[in-house]
């Protein structure tokens, strides 16, 4: 079963987030729990963690700034 991860929702007004960096490498195998990006937003800058184990796959580069909601990686 494939899972989405998503740019998330970190405040009422944060409507846009950049994947700043990529922690864990397209085609790497995580753990649940392991963080996998850095979200920067014009406030703060988060560690995105994913929420199942498997393979980790880059749908955007680095330094892409996307709506809130928007689909950046899969585990499959």
């Amino acid at each position: 079963m494939t899972t989405t991860i998503k740019i998330p929702k970190l405040g009422m007004s944060v409507t846009e987030g950049t994947v700043d960096t990529w922690v864990a490498s397209d085609g790497a195998t995580v753990a649940a729990g392991d963080t996998i990006y850095v979200l920067a937003t014009d406030k703060t800058e988060t560690e995105v963690q994913t929420p199942v184990a498997g393979v980790l796959r880059h749908l955007v580069e680095a330094g892409t700034t996307l709506p809130i909601g928007t689909k950046v990686a899969t585990i499959d």
